[in-house]
C-alpha cells in the first residue's frame, strides 16, 4: 500500500522543459491520440475548451458532459468528433445516468480529466444533502470516474483539477457541510480543491496495478467563467483584473492554463509518480502547512496525506455508493 513517505518522495521536484507560459499545443505538440477517447468535464468553456480544442486537434474523440446542453453544443460545434451528452455534476442521478449511457456502448475510456467546477458560491447543498462545492467539484467527479471505471484499459488516466486554493483548508471530515461552523465560501472551495488532490492519491494507489494512473494539478490563475459568483468589486480588489475588466498580466492564458492538465495526461516521467500534484507542467515539491504564498508553488502534505485520502474514498464510495477499481 502506498504510504504518505511514498507521496512525499514523488513530490519531489520535476522539471519537464515545459512551464508556465507553455501551451495545450505546444504540450501536445507530436502527440497522435487518433482511435482513443476522453471524457472531459467542463469541456465546454474556459480551460475545458482548449483542453477538447487540443484533444480533438490531436485526432482524439471526445465526450464533454453538459448540464447545459445547447450551451455545450454551441461552443463545441467547430470542432471534429466531439459528443455532448447530458449530465450535472451536482446532481449523483444524473451522473449515474450520464455513466450508463457510456458503459452501454462498451467502448474504452483512455482518459478522463475533471475540468468542471464552482468556486466561492452562496451556501447551496446538492440534491443529495452535500455541500454544493464539495459535492459539484469533488463527489461528482468521483461518481463520473467509478462509473465509468470498469471500461478503462491499461495506459488509461484520469486528472483532477485541484487548486492552489487547496491552501485554505484540509478536508473537514467533522463538518463537510459546515453544520458546525458557520459557511465560509472560500473554505468550502479550499477543502474541495483538497479533495481533489486526495482522490487522485486514493485512486492511483488502487489503479495502478491495471496499468492505470490518476493525478491532481492547478492549473494556474486564469480568469474564466469559474469566477462567475465573485462580485467584480471583489475581482478588482484582487488584482485579478483591472477597471476595464482586462486579467492582471500575471494570469495565464486559457490555452497555458489547460497546458498542465494535458502534460498530466500524457508525461511519460508522470508512470512512476502516480498521485502527485502538478502545476505549471511540473512538480514543485511539498510545502509547510504555514506557508501560504500560493504563487511560489508547491503541495500542502494534507493534499497528499495517505490516510486523509483514504478516509475520503471511504466517504465517497458511502455517499455514491460507487467503489472504483475495487477487487
Amino acid at each position: 500500500m502506498t504510504t504518505t513517505a511514498d507521496m512525499i518522495a514523488r513530490q519531489q521536484p520535476l522539471d519537464s522543459g515545459f512551464g508556465y507560459r507553455s501551451t495545450a499545443d505546444d504540450v501536445l505538440a507530436g502527440y497522435d491520440f487518433a482511435g482513443r477517447s476522453a471524457i472531459v468535464t467542463g469541456g465546454y468553456s474556459g480551460l475545458g475548451l482548449e483542453t477538447v480544442r487540443a484533444l480533438t486537434a490531436a485526432g482524439a474523440a471526445v465526450v464533454v458532459p453538459a448540464r447545459r446542453r445547447d450551451a455545450a453544443k454551441a461552443a463545441l460545434a467547430d470542432l471534429p468528433n466531439v459528443r455532448v451528452e447530458a449530465m450535472d455534476l451536482g446532481d449523483l442521478e444524473s451522473v449515474a445516468a450520464f455513466t450508463a449511457g457510456i458503459r452501454s456502448l462498451g467502448a474504452p475510456v483512455d482518459l478522463v480529466i475533471n475540468v468542471a467546477g464552482v468556486m466561492a458560491c452562496p451556501f447551496a447543498l446538492t440534491p443529495q444533502g452535500w455541500e454544493s462545492q464539495f459535492g459539484i467539484n469533488h463527489l461528482g467527479h468521483f461518481a463520473l470516474v467509478a462509473g465509468v471505471a470498469d471500461l478503462m484499459p491499461s495506459g488509461a488516466r484520469v486528472v483532477s483539477y485541484s487548486s492552489g486554493a487547496h491552501y485554505r483548508s484540509p478536508v473537514r471530515f467533522g463538518d463537510i457541510n459546515f453544520a458546525q461552523l458557520p459557511y465560509d465560501p472560500w473554505v468550502a472551495y479550499g477543502q474541495s480543491k483538497t479533495a481533489n488532490a486526495l482522490f487522485a492519491v486514493a485512486l492511483d494507489a488502487r489503479a495502478a496495478e491495471r496499468g492505470i494512473h490518476a493525478y491532481s494539478l492547478h492549473p494556474g490563475g486564469i480568469l474564466t467563467d469559474l469566477q462567475r459568483h465573485m462580485p467584480r468589486e471583489e475581482l478588482i480588489a484582487r488584482r485579478w483584473m483591472d477597471e476595464e475588466g482586462n486579467p492582471n498580466p500575471l494570469f495565464k492564458t486559457p490555452q497555458e492554463g489547460a497546458a498542465t492538465g494535458l502534460w498530466a495526461a500524457t508525461a511519460p516521467e508522470l508512470i512512476d509518480r502516480g498521485g502527485v500534484y502538478c502545476e505549471d507542467c511540473s512538480i514543485k515539491g511539498v510545502v509547510p502547512a504555514d506557508h501560504a504564498d500560493m504563487a511560489a508553488g508547491g503541495v500542502k502534505e494534507w493534499a497528499i496525506d495517505v490516510d486523509a485520502a483514504e478516509r475520503l474514498f471511504a466517504v465517497s464510495v458511502a455517499a455514491t455508493g460507487l467503489d472504483p477499481f475495487a477487487e
